[in-house]
This record gives structure tokens, sequence and C-alpha cells, in this order.
């Protein structure tokens, strides 16, 4: 039985203004749109599922592996993202947390940084 990548339903206030954020200000594409309140969006290999109004309670926190954190937190810092956590240092990962437009959160993660 083989897995796919997950695409986590991100439950938001309004469809148009969420997708200028995520195009905008996180560097995510518009794959389709379907009634004017469910979309697709995908960056890379990671794909967001946003809906308006329904499915989910909101708020929602969601990671997603990208190959450096640095790098993008500078590219969030010039393009105006919510930034909740610059980059931190933990065990598993090294994480930047960045919000929407609807407090939902995502934690980009990459390699730690290895202290010796």
């Amino acid at each position: 039985m083989n897995f796919h990548h997950t695409s986590p339903i991100l439950r938001i206030k309004d469809l148009h203004r969420s997708i200028e954020y995520y195009q905008n200000q996180l560097g995510f594409s518009v794959d389709w749109t379907h009634d004017n309140n469910f979309a697709s969006l995908t960056r890379g290999n990671a794909n967001i599922l946003l809906c308006e109004g329904d499915q989910g309670l909101g708020k929602a926190w969601i990671y997603i592996g990208v190959g450096d954190c640095e790098v993008l937190y500078q590219e969030y810092l010039q393009s105006g993202a919510i930034i909740k956590q610059k980059p931190t240092n933990f065990p598993w990962a090294l994480e930047i947390q960045v919000e929407d437009l609807d407090e939902n959160v995502i934690r980009f993660g990459s390699d730690p940084i290895i202290h010796k």
C-alpha cells in the first residue's frame, strides 16, 4: 500500500484574500478553485487546501519540511509574511512559524543546526 503526501485543509474566512496572501507573501501557486469557496495551492511538493467557512474549526497548525529555513525566513521578511517565530533550532529541525490571515500556523522546518 502506497501513501502519498498529506493535503491539510485549512478553514479560512475569505478565499480571495487568502489566495492573494498565499501567493504574494508565501509563494504558493493556485492549482484550482471550486465554487468560490475551495482552492488547492502548492509550492514545490507541498499542497494546502483552503476552504471558506467550512471543514474544520480554524486556527490549525501544520508542518512543511523545506530545504533551508534561514533562506525562507529572509524571503518571508521581504514579502511581508506574518512571522510568528523567527528561525529557532530544535533537536528535530530548524523551524520558523508563519501565520495566515486566519491565524492558521504553518511551521516550516529544515535540518537542525548541530552544535559541536
